[in-house]
């Protein structure tokens, strides 16, 4: 059996809109952990964990409205930029089968590459991609040995 993934990495997301994002993701699994919406004062965090038996995903987004594109690094780029331009955000999941059976049923259009399987490095493994309504590319896949220890 290959070993489950553990580390401390979380993934912060900057989104302008939080609605469209919990609307999205609960599509995928995930849930709504924590939720502190932006204020006159200051832009919102929320979280959402997706939980499987290899254990549990979890994603922060930032943000919530326009005040996103203001942030101190990225305002540097155009709002029309693609977010997460050259990253892959990829999720492990015991499940590959299930979950793409409920993405082609509620979120064909953000597919961007079917289920397939791949061989690889000696790994043999399926995944599929997808694009989320900002423009972060996801992949989703089976666990492969990717060094974890």
């Amino acid at each position: 059996m290959k070993k489950p993934i553990n580390n401390n990495l979380v993934i912060q997301l900057h989104i302008p809109d939080f609605d469209v994002a919990k609307d999205f993701y609960s599509k995928l699994g995930f849930e709504v952990a924590m939720d502190d919406k932006p204020n006159d004062k200051l832009p919102g965090y929320f979280t959402m964990i997706r939980k499987d038996d290899l254990g549990q995903t979890l994603l922060n987004f930032y943000g919530g409205d326009e005040r996103v594109y203001d942030q101190a690094f990225f305002k540097q780029f155009p709002k029309e930029t693609k977010r997460g331009y050259e990253v892959s955000i990829t999720i492990a999941t015991n499940s590959i089968d299930k979950l793409y059976q409920s993405v082609q049923a509620n979120l064909k259009e953000s597919i961007v590459r079917e289920l397939k399987e791949i061989e690889d490095h000696g790994n043999v493994w399926k995944d599929f991609r997808m694009v989320d309504p900002f423009g972060f590319y996801l992949r989703f896949t089976e666990l492969i040995d990717w060094g974890q220890v």
